[in-house]
């Protein structure tokens, strides 16, 4: 049995199969809790927390970025997670050293000018020209969008920028803001994790 195997069947024994807490600095910055919605498990399991319009909602909801029963649409839900493949690629290149892609620095931008600041003029037959507030929804989405786009800009290019890192605890995808210079990991799970993986490679080290 695998280090990753044996914390796995510890957690389980012990009913800790939830969802990993927040990581350091997602209270900070929504555009990082945003980044950590995809998460991978042990084993390789992927956890999505925005797999469906439901969970979007309260996840919006949670963060202050949309009201409460809203009704996010599967649309509105695709969107958020194309925004947050986007937002976890521009973190990754950040935290190793690369160039962005220009796609997502393309998106993100696209996100924080969606937001309208005041009504926008539209037509029917029945009306003509008028002027409207898009569909609540719609706009609803589009402003947390927009808040999300433009605390992932001021994140990767303000001062915490320098301490983006991303958890040193595989299999885990989260990112994180680092406090001082040592080993840091996303949540007490993963460097519960760690210490295991090192603890098994100490035993199994004499009778390889």
């Amino acid at each position: 049995m695998s280090a990753d195997e044996e914390y796995d069947e510890e957690r389980r024994e012990h009913g800790r199969s939830e969802p990993p807490p927040a990581a350091p600095g997602e209270s900070a910055h929504p555009a990082l809790a945003l980044a950590n919605t995809a998460i991978t498990l042990p084993g390789g399991r992927a956890l999505d927390l925005l797999a469906v319009p439901a969970e979007a909602e309260d996840w919006l909801a949670a963060h202050g970025l949309a009201p409460a029963g809203i009704g996010v649409r599967e649309q509105c839900a695709t969107q958020l997670r194309a925004l947050r493949e986007h937002v976890r690629s521009l973190l990754a290149a950040r935290v190793d050293g690369l160039p962005p892609h220009r796609s997502a620095l393309a998106a993100v931008n696209d996100a924080m000018t969606r937001a309208p600041a005041v009504p926008l003029l539209y037509w029917d037959p029945v009306r003509g020209l008028h002027r409207a507030a898009p569909h609540p929804v719609d706009a609803a989405l589009d402003h947390a969008l927009a808040a999300l786009a433009t605390d992932a800009a001021d994140l990767l290019a303000g001062p915490d920028a320098d301490r983006l890192a991303a958890c040193a605890s595989p299999p885990c995808n989260r990112f994180l803001l680092q406090h001082g210079r040592r080993r840091h990991w996303c949540s007490t799970r993963c460097g519960d994790r760690a210490r295991a993986a090192r603890a098994y490679a100490r035993r199994a080290g004499p009778a390889a």
